[in-house]
């Protein structure tokens, strides 16, 4: 069986096909997903109404309570998961693990998993210097535009190991 576990931080952009994604990712393979939800990624999940199937989707959902609560970077260093997924990943996250910051659950998951073996696939949701569409929390469709600071990180990330 495979151990994944998968970071959710608080942002909507594709919030909801990412949780169709997943959960079709649970059910069509031989997987155990634990699901760790930093405090605005679970104020997001609720403002989009989702937070509840996340709950009903998935057996073991954490909430961030601070950095290393609840305690996950220990069992993803050392090789307890097979996979650290964090999708979506904010601006804000993106630039704190580009730099080195580890002060929140995401964060610090991501930063002592990066020096086990344990593989960790992070999807950013600046990607593109291109205006892109997204759906609101009451479905209404509206653009953003990624700033070159943004796009700059996701750059960083890129060329990281891990």
């Amino acid at each position: 069986m495979t151990r994944i576990v998968w970071g959710i931080t608080g942002s909507g952009d594709r919030i909801e096909e990412i949780l169709d994604n997943m959960i079709q990712l649970k059910d069509g393979k031989d997987l155990k997903i634990t699901v760790i939800v930093s405090k605005a990624g679970e104020q997001v999940f609720r403002w989009y109404k989702l937070w509840d199937r996340l709950q009903a989707s998935f057996d073991k959902e954490k909430t961030e309570t601070n950095a290393n609560v609840p305690f996950i970077a220990g069992p993803l260093q050392i090789g307890k998961y097979d996979l650290l997924i964090v999708a979506p990943l904010t601006a804000n996250s993106t630039a704190k693990i580009a730099h080195g910051i580890a002060d929140t659950l995401i964060t610090n998951a991501v930063a002592q998993t990066l020096k086990g073996r344990t593989p960790v696939l992070l999807y950013p949701v600046d990607q593109s210097n291109l205006p892109v569409k997204t759906i609101g929390p009451d479905g209404i469709e509206f653009t953003i535009t990624p700033r070159a600071v943004e796009l700059d990180n996701v750059e960083r990330l890129r060329n990281m190991k891990g």
